[in-house]
């Protein structure tokens, strides 16, 4: 019989407590030495966040008590402040063009990547 647990403690109705060595035989055999299982709730967290997910949602799925926990997880990389700040631009540029034609409003270039 299957547990509710994707690592199951002694017992199929319990969760295992300590997920050390588990998670190093994952790291190790997934080539992901260096990656803690923590990293995971921030990518988790991070991600939510580049796709607009707000953070009361994200909170919610990380199981955080208190909303001030979850913006020390849901970290923006320099990309997703880019794409908010030319989409937040784009629609000023949008009203001035209806009200003064001449105006001009320059996006920030994308970030080229190797």
């Amino acid at each position: 019989m299957l547990g509710d647990y994707v690592i199951a403690g002694d017992a199929d109705d319990k969760p295992r407590s300590d997920l050390k060595r588990p998670w190093d035989l994952i790291t190790g055999y997934a080539k992901l030495e260096g990656v803690r299982l923590h990293d995971l709730r921030h990518t988790h967290a991070g991600i939510g966040a580049g796709a607009g997910l707000g953070l009361p949602i994200i909170g919610k799925l990380l199981g955080h008590r208190h909303p001030e926990t979850t913006p020390r997880y849901a970290h923006l990389d320099a990309d997703q402040l880019r794409r908010a700040s030319n989409h937040i631009g784009n629609a000023i540029a949008e009203a001035m063009d209806k009200s003064m034609p001449d105006a001009q409003v320059v996006a920030f270039p994308e970030r080229k990547t190797a």
